[in-house]
């Protein structure tokens, strides 16, 4: 039997949408078990068959995180390990500087890239597969060299190292922004007597904003949910979210959901709210290699 336009049609929809549902399964469950996990008591963290939403829900492992209210449990664990705000204060830190940085270095070597062809596709290439290189593989030797030049636990140390790691990045996804700008457009602003640099500031920059944007949030989710280079490289003094999340172990019953969850709820949400207030320009940058000249 064949099928006409219309039932082949109806069969790609569905098989779309069914496509799209499993999706968003996959990505949604882990979100709602770490946010049903923040609500639920004690007892239901191991509890078998498992608890997906509590009926009793509690603000008590948030309350205990958040706060530092000390409660009396089969879970007990170490109050000194509960340094969620300085965490913060320094994952803040740390990820802002290092991404504003590789950000704007990024835009500068890319324009060098897109316009001047200071490097070929190959090495931006290779310059990509760089970052491809487990972080493992370097930890030791950079242990050994901030180690003499004093940069262990040190902010410093983490925003060089971010910054280094993250570069790549910046300069591919940029590129492919500034390509799709005219050079029609600079010439123009040269024959004005705007100098190559007011060029760039006013008037190549401004035009891939959303792009930028874009690379701004992209990096700024890797350095804010980076661990192994954070937990290597720090040891009391410049401890990141996501080192802070490993440490909540229970005395007698291993490790502490409840709490961890609270904590990863609050780690999520100011990448969330970020993503509400610069959505526009996200959506712009994102569909902004796909426009051709």
């Amino acid at each position: 039997m064949r099928l006409n336009k219309r039932n082949k049609k109806y069969i790609f929809e569905g098989f779309r949408y069914s496509t799209l549902t499993i999706w968003l399964v996959i990505v949604g469950f882990p979100l709602f078990w770490i946010v049903g996990t923040s609500f639920k008591p004690d007892a239901e963290w191991f509890a078998w068959p498992p608890v997906y939403w509590s009926e009793t829900p509690t603000l008590s492992n948030y309350a205990n995180v958040w706060m530092g209210k000390e409660e009396l449990t089969v879970t007990q664990y170490a109050q000194s390990m509960q340094k969620p705000w300085k965490a913060l204060g320094n994952s803040t830190l740390v990820a802002l500087v290092s991404t504003s940085l590789s950000v704007f270095f990024g835009a500068i070597l890319a324009y060098g890239v897109s316009r001047y062809q200071v490097l070929t596709e190959a090495r931006m290439f290779q310059l990509l597969m760089l970052r491809m290189v487990p972080p493992i593989v370097i930890v030791a030797p950079l242990s050994l060299h901030y180690s003499t030049l004093g940069l262990l636990d040190t902010h410093l140390g983490l925003i060089l190292v971010y910054f280094l790691t993250t570069l790549p990045y910046a300069v591919w996804m940029t590129k492919s922004f500034i390509d799709e700008i005219p050079m029609e457009i600079e010439q123009a602003a040269e024959i004005l007597g705007a100098s190559k640099w007011r060029t760039i500031w006013e008037v190549v920059l401004p035009l891939a904003r959303s792009g930028l944007v874009a690379t701004f949030l992209f990096i700024l989710i890797l350095t804010w949910s980076e661990y192994l280079l954070a937990l290597l490289l720090s040891k009391t003094e410049v401890v990141t979210l996501p080192v802070e999340l490993s440490k909540y172990e229970g005395s007698t019953e291993g490790r502490v959901y409840g709490r961890q969850a609270a904590l990863a709820v609050g780690i999520t949400i100011p990448l969330i709210i970020i993503g509400i207030f610069i959505r526009k320009h996200l959506a712009r940058g994102f569909s902004f290699g796909m426009v051709r000249r």
